[in-house]
């Protein structure tokens, strides 16, 4: 049974690559261990850039953490300012014990206006948003997609997609990567 061990606590996330792994490995069982580790990044990720550092980041101290696992998970979710407003997004880095590395990213959405404005003065986006919603920690829960498509897509489901795209190297070993 492979270890897979995710440099973070937050359920949603340790769902999500449990959904994505058995989605793509459906022969397999996995045995999947979270752990509270730094990106190394600000707390509010403000860049693709900064949101691709933090979840490379996070899956190397995760190896560090846990040597011993087959493969080791960065989830970083960021924003960006664009011109038409600002922009929410998640990367994810995936390494394997047999030297490969995955990578993928979430949908971009944009945030509405009043999300938006308090990012801008500081605070972090799970915040923002159960201020504006009136939630509490909405980030382990739906997030800001499930709050803005009244769960249609929540958070888990935001994140699996972005899982699967950083296995494909490993779904398919015979390719270059």
């Amino acid at each position: 049974m492979p270890n897979i061990a995710v440099a973070s606590l937050n359920p949603v996330k340790i769902r999500a690559t449990i959904k994505a792994f058995e989605r793509l490995f459906p022969h397999l069982s996995f045995n999947v261990s979270g752990g509270d580790l730094p990106s190394g990044v600000p707390e509010q990720p403000t860049s693709v850039a900064e949101a691709m550092s933090g979840a490379r980041n996070r899956a190397h101290n995760a190896r560090r953490a846990q040597p011993d696992a087959q493969f080791w998970v960065g989830i970083e979710g960021g924003i960006e300012d664009s011109p038409l407003g600002m922009t929410c997004f998640a990367r994810v880095h995936v390494l394997g014990a047999d030297g490969r590395e995955g990578l993928g990213q979430t949908a971009v959405f944009y945030l509405p206006r009043e999300v938006a404005a308090l990012v801008r003065q500081g605070l972090e986006l799970g915040l923002a948003d159960d201020q504006v919603f009136g939630r509490k920690n909405s980030k382990q829960a739906n997030g800001a997609i499930g709050i803005l498509t009244h769960d249609v897509i929540d958070r888990e489901t935001y994140y699996i997609h972005a899982m699967i795209m950083a296995l494909l190297p490993f779904k398919n070993p015979a390719l270059s990567w």
